[in-house]
């Protein structure tokens, strides 16, 4: 595939720039050790998962989303027994996670900064609008994003959406992040460079077969430390 200069970079946000699925596992943790009196823990774990792939549709990604299943699978697990102060500590794990320090990916700061005013830098992440807005605020790193995105999810049409809305050409569009499902597949699909920045955990939900990879042409980097040099390598 023939690809045009590097024009728009791309980057996801949880899991990419900063630690985001480590608040979810905390969290989790402390909801399976809070419901242990009811339910063998990975059972409630289980159950919780099912819960919020099922709802993802109804409440999309993110911590509201993520505490509404877990106070659904809360009082199917113990069949309307859950207790209101049981009910409120759940709120409370949901509002930890709200206000948890944002931890930066390394090599996240010195990339954007290297990159910045040489490209057209963006985000394009999934997620709840409040949420993803002030995290990409609190992390010092916003000033040098010149477009932000928070979608429902990624697709196809997403991403070709965005690059009509942006007049982005997408032969010079690369699209950096964690998740091969949402952000290197559909990139590929369209016509985009894709880089895949793996983190040290993988959400259920974004998994995919090997068989979806067979074909797909996208690179690989160990951190985002790497990410100039791929860049200077590319041009």
């Amino acid at each position: 595939m023939t690809y045009a200069k590097i024009g728009t970079i791309a980057f996801d946000a949880d899991d990419t720039l900063w630690h985001n699925e480590r608040i979810f596992i905390g969290a989790k943790d402390r909801y399976k050790h809070l419901l242990a009196r009811y339910h063998d823990p990975d059972w409630i774990e289980e159950r919780l998962d099912a819960t919020e792939s099922r709802n993802i549709r109804h409440f999309g990604y993110g911590v509201k989303g993520f505490t509404l299943s877990m106070i659904e699978t809360a009082v199917e697990l113990t069949e309307g027994r859950i207790t209101g102060t049981e009910i409120r500590e759940i709120i409370g794990f949901a509002r930890d996670m709200l206000t948890s320090p944002i931890e930066i990916l390394k090599g996240a700061p010195e990339a954007v900064a290297e990159l910045s005013g040489k490209y057209k830098l963006m985000v394009i992440t999934k997620g709840d609008l409040f949420d993803q807005e002030a995290k990409i605020s609190r992390s010092g790193l916003g000033e040098y994003f010149e477009e932000v995105e928070i979608v429902s999810e990624k697709t196809v049409s997403v991403y070709q959406k965005i690059a009509k809305r942006h007049s982005i050409d997408l032969s010079g569009f690369v699209m950096v992040g964690n998740s091969l499902r949402s952000d290197i597949l559909p990139v590929v699909e369209i016509g985009g460079r894709a880089v895949y920045v793996p983190y040290e955990t993988e959400w259920f939900h974004e998994r995919v077969e090997e068989s979806d990879l067979e074909g797909k042409e996208f690179d690989r980097i160990k951190d985002l430390s790497e990410l100039p040099v791929w860049v200077r390598n590319f041009e």
